[in-house]
Protein backbone atom coordinates (compact mmCIF):
# COMPACT_ATOMS: atom_id res chain seq x y z
CA UNK A 1 0.00 0.00 0.00
CA UNK A 2 1.65 3.54 -1.10
CA UNK A 3 2.40 6.00 1.74
CA UNK A 4 -0.22 8.55 -0.07
CA UNK A 5 -3.08 6.22 0.50
CA UNK A 6 -2.45 6.26 4.40
CA UNK A 7 -2.15 10.16 5.05
CA UNK A 8 -4.86 10.83 1.94
CA UNK A 9 -8.75 11.86 2.84
CA UNK A 10 -11.71 9.67 1.32
CA UNK A 11 -13.20 11.44 -1.43
CA UNK A 12 -15.40 14.24 -0.44
CA UNK A 13 -17.83 12.11 -3.06
CA UNK A 14 -17.43 9.45 -0.81
CA UNK A 15 -17.97 11.48 2.37
CA UNK A 16 -21.53 12.91 1.28
CA UNK A 17 -24.48 11.44 1.34
CA UNK A 18 -24.95 13.12 -2.27
CA UNK A 19 -26.33 10.89 -4.63
CA UNK A 20 -28.25 8.26 -2.09
CA UNK A 21 -31.19 7.11 -2.87
CA UNK A 22 -34.32 7.91 -0.44
CA UNK A 23 -34.54 4.87 0.78
CA UNK A 24 -30.94 4.31 2.11
CA UNK A 25 -31.37 7.86 3.66
CA UNK A 26 -34.41 7.10 5.29
CA UNK A 27 -32.47 3.87 6.51
CA UNK A 28 -29.92 5.66 8.32
CA UNK A 29 -32.13 8.38 9.41
CA UNK A 30 -33.68 5.48 11.42
CA UNK A 31 -30.89 4.11 12.55
CA UNK A 32 -29.27 7.12 14.34
CA UNK A 33 -32.92 7.92 15.64
CA UNK A 34 -33.18 4.28 17.35
CA UNK A 35 -29.92 4.23 18.54
CA UNK A 36 -30.24 8.25 20.09
CA UNK A 37 -34.01 6.66 21.82
CA UNK A 38 -31.74 3.94 23.47
CA UNK A 39 -29.09 6.21 24.73
CA UNK A 40 -31.65 9.05 26.04
CA UNK A 41 -33.73 5.95 27.67
CA UNK A 42 -30.58 4.22 29.14
CA UNK A 43 -30.17 6.99 30.54
CA UNK A 44 -33.24 8.02 32.04
CA UNK A 45 -33.69 3.86 32.98
CA UNK A 46 -30.65 4.23 35.00
CA UNK A 47 -31.26 3.54 38.61
CA UNK A 48 -28.38 5.58 39.57
CA UNK A 49 -29.35 8.84 38.26
CA UNK A 50 -31.90 10.90 40.27
CA UNK A 51 -33.27 14.33 39.55
CA UNK A 52 -30.11 16.19 38.49
CA UNK A 53 -27.96 13.28 37.26
CA UNK A 54 -30.91 12.55 35.05
CA UNK A 55 -30.79 15.87 33.62
CA UNK A 56 -26.73 15.70 33.14
CA UNK A 57 -27.02 11.97 31.36
CA UNK A 58 -29.60 13.54 29.16
CA UNK A 59 -27.47 16.43 28.22
CA UNK A 60 -24.41 14.68 27.77
CA UNK A 61 -26.46 12.51 24.70
CA UNK A 62 -27.36 15.33 23.56
CA UNK A 63 -23.16 16.37 23.68
CA UNK A 64 -22.06 12.70 21.56
CA UNK A 65 -24.77 13.41 19.32
CA UNK A 66 -24.11 17.36 18.27
CA UNK A 67 -20.47 16.81 18.37
CA UNK A 68 -21.05 13.70 16.05
CA UNK A 69 -22.84 15.30 13.59
CA UNK A 70 -19.85 18.17 14.20
CA UNK A 71 -17.29 15.49 13.28
CA UNK A 72 -19.27 14.54 10.05
CA UNK A 73 -19.49 17.84 8.87
CA UNK A 74 -15.67 18.60 9.47
CA UNK A 75 -14.39 15.09 7.99
CA UNK A 76 -16.79 16.64 4.83
CA UNK A 77 -14.52 19.64 4.59
CA UNK A 78 -11.10 17.67 5.51
CA UNK A 79 -10.36 19.45 8.66
CA UNK A 80 -7.89 17.07 10.75
CA UNK A 81 -7.40 18.96 13.95
CA UNK A 82 -10.98 20.04 14.83
CA UNK A 83 -12.17 16.30 13.28
CA UNK A 84 -9.85 14.60 16.10
CA UNK A 85 -10.58 17.36 19.18
CA UNK A 86 -14.45 16.37 17.93
CA UNK A 87 -13.32 12.81 18.32
CA UNK A 88 -11.69 13.23 21.33
CA UNK A 89 -14.80 14.89 23.22
CA UNK A 90 -16.67 11.70 22.39
CA UNK A 91 -14.21 9.20 23.65
CA UNK A 92 -14.49 11.87 27.08
CA UNK A 93 -17.90 11.43 26.91
CA UNK A 94 -17.93 7.74 26.61
CA UNK A 95 -15.20 7.65 29.62
CA UNK A 96 -17.61 10.17 31.77
CA UNK A 97 -20.59 7.37 30.69
CA UNK A 98 -18.74 4.25 32.59
CA UNK A 99 -17.53 6.21 35.13
CA UNK A 100 -21.17 7.05 36.33
CA UNK A 101 -22.58 3.86 35.43
CA UNK A 102 -23.83 3.86 32.00
CA UNK A 103 -22.07 1.46 30.68
CA UNK A 104 -24.63 1.05 27.38
CA UNK A 105 -24.48 4.40 26.38
CA UNK A 106 -20.60 4.54 26.78
CA UNK A 107 -19.81 1.14 24.81
CA UNK A 108 -22.51 2.75 22.47
CA UNK A 109 -20.02 5.94 22.16
CA UNK A 110 -17.07 4.09 22.11
CA UNK A 111 -17.91 1.47 19.17
CA UNK A 112 -19.10 4.70 17.14
CA UNK A 113 -16.37 6.32 17.71
CA UNK A 114 -14.16 3.54 16.59
CA UNK A 115 -16.20 2.90 12.69
CA UNK A 116 -17.32 6.12 12.02
CA UNK A 117 -13.19 7.41 12.68
CA UNK A 118 -12.31 4.38 10.24
CA UNK A 119 -14.99 5.66 7.67
CA UNK A 120 -14.09 9.03 7.82
CA UNK A 121 -10.45 10.00 8.66
CA UNK A 122 -7.36 9.04 6.62
CA UNK A 123 -6.27 5.75 7.65
CA UNK A 124 -2.22 7.20 9.22
CA UNK A 125 -4.88 8.55 11.49
CA UNK A 126 -8.08 6.31 11.53
CA UNK A 127 -6.42 3.36 12.62
CA UNK A 128 -4.72 4.75 15.51
CA UNK A 129 -7.91 6.15 16.78
CA UNK A 130 -9.98 2.88 16.16
CA UNK A 131 -7.37 0.91 18.24
CA UNK A 132 -7.90 3.49 20.99
CA UNK A 133 -11.88 3.41 20.84
CA UNK A 134 -11.97 -0.44 21.08
CA UNK A 135 -9.03 -0.67 23.39
CA UNK A 136 -11.29 1.47 26.30
CA UNK A 137 -14.32 -0.33 25.31
CA UNK A 138 -12.19 -3.84 25.72
CA UNK A 139 -10.45 -2.59 28.86
CA UNK A 140 -13.73 -0.98 30.50
CA UNK A 141 -16.40 -3.93 29.08
CA UNK A 142 -17.80 -6.29 32.11
CA UNK A 143 -18.82 -8.50 29.22
CA UNK A 144 -16.65 -12.54 29.03
CA UNK A 145 -13.54 -12.11 26.77
CA UNK A 146 -15.17 -13.77 24.09
CA UNK A 147 -17.59 -11.63 23.84
CA UNK A 148 -15.52 -8.64 23.89
CA UNK A 149 -13.44 -10.12 21.19
CA UNK A 150 -16.06 -10.87 18.67
CA UNK A 151 -17.55 -7.23 19.11
CA UNK A 152 -14.31 -5.76 18.93
CA UNK A 153 -13.46 -7.45 15.50
CA UNK A 154 -16.98 -6.84 14.44
CA UNK A 155 -16.76 -3.33 14.94
CA UNK A 156 -13.63 -3.21 13.15
CA UNK A 157 -14.48 -5.00 10.17
CA UNK A 158 -17.60 -2.61 10.03
CA UNK A 159 -15.90 0.39 9.80
CA UNK A 160 -13.51 -1.13 7.37
CA UNK A 161 -15.95 -2.53 5.28
CA UNK A 162 -18.36 0.73 5.23
CA UNK A 163 -14.61 2.77 4.48
CA UNK A 164 -14.61 0.39 1.31
CA UNK A 165 -18.03 0.81 0.18
CA UNK A 166 -17.82 4.66 0.18
CA UNK A 167 -14.81 4.92 -1.53
CA UNK A 168 -15.77 2.63 -4.16
CA UNK A 169 -18.86 5.01 -3.79
CA UNK A 170 -16.77 8.12 -3.98
CA UNK A 171 -14.64 7.20 -6.75
CA UNK A 172 -17.98 5.57 -8.74
CA UNK A 173 -19.62 9.57 -8.43
CA UNK A 174 -16.08 10.70 -9.33
CA UNK A 175 -16.27 8.83 -12.67
CA UNK A 176 -19.71 9.86 -13.20
CA UNK A 177 -19.00 13.45 -13.20
CA UNK A 178 -16.17 13.48 -15.16
CA UNK A 179 -18.16 11.07 -17.94
CA UNK A 180 -20.54 13.96 -18.04
CA UNK A 181 -18.56 16.91 -18.14
CA UNK A 182 -16.71 14.69 -21.42
CA UNK A 183 -20.23 14.00 -22.45
CA UNK A 184 -20.98 18.59 -22.25
CA UNK A 185 -17.81 19.49 -23.82
CA UNK A 186 -18.30 16.81 -26.74
CA UNK A 187 -21.79 17.66 -27.07
CA UNK A 188 -20.42 21.73 -27.07
CA UNK A 189 -17.56 20.42 -29.65
CA UNK A 190 -20.27 18.85 -31.46
CA UNK A 191 -22.47 22.00 -31.67
CA UNK A 192 -19.50 24.31 -32.80
CA UNK A 193 -18.77 22.00 -35.60
CA UNK A 194 -22.37 21.51 -36.74
CA UNK A 195 -22.35 25.77 -36.68
CA UNK A 196 -19.50 26.02 -38.70
CA UNK A 197 -20.70 23.28 -41.16
CA UNK A 198 -23.78 25.48 -41.61
CA UNK A 199 -21.83 28.46 -41.96
CA UNK A 200 -19.54 26.96 -44.07
CA UNK A 201 -22.62 25.54 -46.64
CA UNK A 202 -24.41 28.85 -46.45
CA UNK A 203 -21.20 30.91 -47.15
CA UNK A 204 -20.62 28.51 -50.74
CA UNK A 205 -23.96 28.25 -51.93
CA UNK A 206 -25.11 32.41 -51.51
CA UNK A 207 -21.67 34.14 -51.44
CA UNK A 208 -20.92 32.63 -55.53
CA UNK A 209 -24.59 33.26 -56.11
CA UNK A 210 -25.20 37.02 -54.88
CA UNK A 211 -21.51 37.63 -56.06
CA UNK A 212 -22.15 36.65 -59.16
CA UNK A 213 -25.88 38.02 -59.68
CA UNK A 214 -24.30 41.49 -58.04
CA UNK A 215 -21.40 40.99 -60.92
CA UNK A 216 -24.10 40.99 -63.60
CA UNK A 217 -26.40 43.11 -62.30
CA UNK A 218 -23.78 45.88 -61.76
CA UNK A 219 -22.44 45.73 -65.64
CA UNK A 220 -26.14 45.87 -67.19
CA UNK A 221 -26.70 48.88 -64.58
CA UNK A 222 -23.50 50.86 -65.81
CA UNK A 223 -24.82 49.82 -69.08
CA UNK A 224 -28.19 51.28 -68.82
CA UNK A 225 -26.38 54.30 -67.34
CA UNK A 226 -23.70 54.86 -70.01
CA UNK A 227 -25.61 54.11 -73.66
CA UNK A 228 -27.29 57.12 -75.01
CA UNK A 229 -28.92 54.20 -77.39
CA UNK A 230 -30.51 51.39 -74.77
CA UNK A 231 -31.63 49.60 -77.83
CA UNK A 232 -28.21 49.36 -79.20
CA UNK A 233 -27.50 48.05 -75.70
CA UNK A 234 -30.41 45.56 -75.03
CA UNK A 235 -28.87 42.30 -75.92
CA UNK A 236 -25.68 43.01 -73.46
CA UNK A 237 -28.33 43.94 -70.68
CA UNK A 238 -31.00 41.03 -71.88
CA UNK A 239 -27.55 38.75 -71.34
CA UNK A 240 -26.37 40.04 -68.08
CA UNK A 241 -30.24 39.91 -66.52
CA UNK A 242 -30.83 36.31 -67.69
CA UNK A 243 -27.03 35.52 -66.65
CA UNK A 244 -28.44 37.08 -63.20
CA UNK A 245 -31.29 34.83 -62.87
CA UNK A 246 -29.59 32.06 -63.80
CA UNK A 247 -27.28 32.21 -61.36
CA UNK A 248 -30.07 32.68 -58.74
CA UNK A 249 -31.64 29.54 -59.92
CA UNK A 250 -28.48 27.41 -59.50
CA UNK A 251 -27.72 29.65 -55.47
CA UNK A 252 -31.59 28.27 -54.73
CA UNK A 253 -31.15 24.94 -56.18
CA UNK A 254 -27.58 24.62 -54.11
CA UNK A 255 -29.64 26.02 -50.96
CA UNK A 256 -31.42 23.35 -50.82
CA UNK A 257 -29.43 20.98 -51.61
CA UNK A 258 -27.30 22.11 -48.83
CA UNK A 259 -30.51 22.25 -46.31
CA UNK A 260 -31.46 18.72 -47.75
CA UNK A 261 -27.63 17.47 -46.60
CA UNK A 262 -27.81 19.22 -43.20
CA UNK A 263 -31.27 17.16 -42.79
CA UNK A 264 -29.50 13.95 -44.36
CA UNK A 265 -31.90 13.63 -46.75
CA UNK A 266 -29.70 13.97 -50.03
CA UNK A 267 -30.48 11.76 -53.04
CA UNK A 268 -27.42 9.21 -54.06
CA UNK A 269 -24.30 10.87 -55.65
CA UNK A 270 -24.48 9.17 -58.72
CA UNK A 271 -28.16 10.61 -59.41
CA UNK A 272 -27.24 14.19 -58.56
CA UNK A 273 -24.16 13.47 -60.78
CA UNK A 274 -26.09 12.11 -63.54
CA UNK A 275 -28.42 14.91 -63.85
CA UNK A 276 -25.75 17.61 -63.30
CA UNK A 277 -23.82 15.89 -66.48
CA UNK A 278 -26.26 15.59 -68.30
CA UNK A 279 -27.24 19.17 -67.82
CA UNK A 280 -23.87 20.12 -68.58
CA UNK A 281 -22.81 17.53 -71.67
CA UNK A 282 -20.54 15.73 -69.95
CA UNK A 283 -20.04 12.08 -69.74
CA UNK A 284 -20.29 10.12 -66.55
CA UNK A 285 -18.27 7.24 -65.35
CA UNK A 286 -18.74 5.04 -62.23
CA UNK A 287 -16.06 2.71 -60.89
CA UNK A 288 -16.00 0.19 -58.04
CA UNK A 289 -18.78 -1.25 -55.85
CA UNK A 290 -21.45 1.65 -55.15
CA UNK A 291 -22.42 2.24 -51.64
CA UNK A 292 -24.09 4.87 -49.46
CA UNK A 293 -21.77 7.73 -48.58
CA UNK A 294 -21.31 10.05 -45.50
CA UNK A 295 -23.72 13.10 -45.93
CA UNK A 296 -20.30 15.51 -45.73
CA UNK A 297 -18.37 12.86 -48.28
CA UNK A 298 -20.95 13.62 -50.72
CA UNK A 299 -21.47 17.08 -50.36
CA UNK A 300 -18.37 17.83 -50.85
CA UNK A 301 -18.33 15.30 -54.24
CA UNK A 302 -21.59 17.29 -55.20
CA UNK A 303 -19.63 20.72 -54.46
CA UNK A 304 -16.28 20.05 -56.78
CA UNK A 305 -18.62 18.66 -59.02
CA UNK A 306 -20.04 21.54 -59.66
CA UNK A 307 -17.46 24.27 -59.23
CA UNK A 308 -15.21 21.83 -61.74
CA UNK A 309 -18.38 22.16 -64.86
CA UNK A 310 -18.83 25.96 -64.03
CA UNK A 311 -15.35 26.44 -64.38
CA UNK A 312 -15.17 24.39 -67.40
CA UNK A 313 -18.58 26.55 -68.84
CA UNK A 314 -16.34 29.37 -67.97
CA UNK A 315 -13.05 29.03 -69.18
CA UNK A 316 -12.99 26.33 -71.72
CA UNK A 317 -16.54 26.43 -73.57
CA UNK A 318 -17.16 23.57 -76.02
CA UNK A 319 -14.66 21.05 -74.33
CA UNK A 320 -15.75 17.19 -73.49
CA UNK A 321 -15.86 16.84 -69.35
CA UNK A 322 -15.41 13.79 -68.26
CA UNK A 323 -16.55 13.28 -64.82
CA UNK A 324 -15.57 9.66 -63.04
CA UNK A 325 -16.74 8.42 -59.58
CA UNK A 326 -14.56 5.98 -57.88
CA UNK A 327 -15.48 3.80 -55.28
CA UNK A 328 -12.68 2.47 -53.51
CA UNK A 329 -11.57 0.94 -50.31
CA UNK A 330 -12.18 3.28 -47.13
CA UNK A 331 -12.76 6.49 -49.91
CA UNK A 332 -14.11 7.83 -53.05
CA UNK A 333 -12.59 9.65 -55.88
CA UNK A 334 -13.43 12.23 -57.95
CA UNK A 335 -12.05 13.34 -61.22
CA UNK A 336 -13.52 15.53 -63.98
CA UNK A 337 -11.53 16.14 -66.99
CA UNK A 338 -11.75 18.48 -70.14
CA UNK A 339 -10.15 18.11 -73.35
CA UNK A 340 -9.35 22.29 -73.70
CA UNK A 341 -11.51 25.16 -75.02
CA UNK A 342 -13.35 24.40 -78.35
CA UNK A 343 -14.21 27.62 -79.23
CA UNK A 344 -13.33 31.54 -77.94
CA UNK A 345 -14.47 32.27 -74.34
CA UNK A 346 -16.69 35.21 -74.29
CA UNK A 347 -14.46 36.35 -71.32
CA UNK A 348 -12.66 38.90 -73.97
CA UNK A 349 -15.82 40.94 -73.94
CA UNK A 350 -14.96 43.99 -70.25
CA UNK A 351 -16.56 42.74 -67.60
CA UNK A 352 -17.85 39.06 -69.16
CA UNK A 353 -17.96 35.68 -67.30
CA UNK A 354 -14.66 35.39 -66.52
CA UNK A 355 -14.36 38.12 -63.80
CA UNK A 356 -16.88 35.57 -61.54
CA UNK A 357 -13.43 33.53 -60.82
CA UNK A 358 -11.82 36.51 -59.17
CA UNK A 359 -15.46 38.11 -57.56
CA UNK A 360 -14.04 37.19 -53.78
CA UNK A 361 -16.88 34.69 -53.37
CA UNK A 362 -14.64 31.75 -51.88
CA UNK A 363 -16.32 29.30 -53.74
CA UNK A 364 -14.24 28.42 -55.94
CA UNK A 365 -11.17 25.30 -56.03
CA UNK A 366 -9.36 27.11 -52.79
CA UNK A 367 -12.87 26.57 -51.14
CA UNK A 368 -13.10 22.76 -52.27
CA UNK A 369 -9.42 22.13 -51.25
CA UNK A 370 -10.50 23.68 -47.48
CA UNK A 371 -13.55 21.29 -47.42
CA UNK A 372 -11.41 18.47 -48.09
CA UNK A 373 -8.73 19.16 -45.82
CA UNK A 374 -11.63 18.96 -43.36
CA UNK A 375 -12.50 15.69 -44.27
CA UNK A 376 -9.41 14.18 -44.32
CA UNK A 377 -8.80 14.28 -47.92
CA UNK A 378 -6.99 15.62 -50.71
CA UNK A 379 -7.93 18.00 -54.10
CA UNK A 380 -5.82 18.54 -56.55
CA UNK A 381 -6.23 20.57 -59.90
CA UNK A 382 -4.17 21.78 -62.85
CA UNK A 383 -3.56 21.19 -66.53
CA UNK A 384 -2.96 18.10 -68.11
CA UNK A 385 -1.91 16.84 -71.58
CA UNK A 386 -4.86 18.56 -72.70
CA UNK A 387 -7.19 20.84 -70.74
CA UNK A 388 -7.56 20.91 -67.23
CA UNK A 389 -7.99 18.27 -64.88
CA UNK A 390 -9.68 18.35 -61.39
CA UNK A 391 -8.98 15.45 -58.54
CA UNK A 392 -10.60 14.87 -55.40
CA UNK A 393 -10.64 11.96 -53.36
CA UNK A 394 -12.27 12.13 -49.49
CA UNK A 395 -12.46 9.27 -46.71
CA UNK A 396 -15.95 7.12 -46.84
Amino acid sequence: MQLSSWTSWPLREALSREGFSGSRLWVGRAIRILVLAALLWSAVANRQFSGTGVALGLAGVALCGAALWAFFRTTLQHRLWPSLGLLALLEASAVVFHLEGATAPAAVVWGAGAVVSMQRLPLATAVPCMVFSLAAYAVRSPDDWMSIGTTVIGLGLAGYVLRLDSEARGNARRLLAQDRAARKAEAETAAFAERGRIAREIHDVLAHSLSAQLVHLEAARLLIQRSDDLEKEREQILDRVVAARSMAREGLDGTRQALSALRGEMAPVEDYLRDLTAAESARLEVTGERRELPPEAGLALRRVAQEALTNVRKHAPGARVTVRLDYAEGEVGLEVRDSGARRKPRADRPGALRDLGTSGSGYGLLGMRERAELLGGTLESGPAEEGFVVRLRVPA
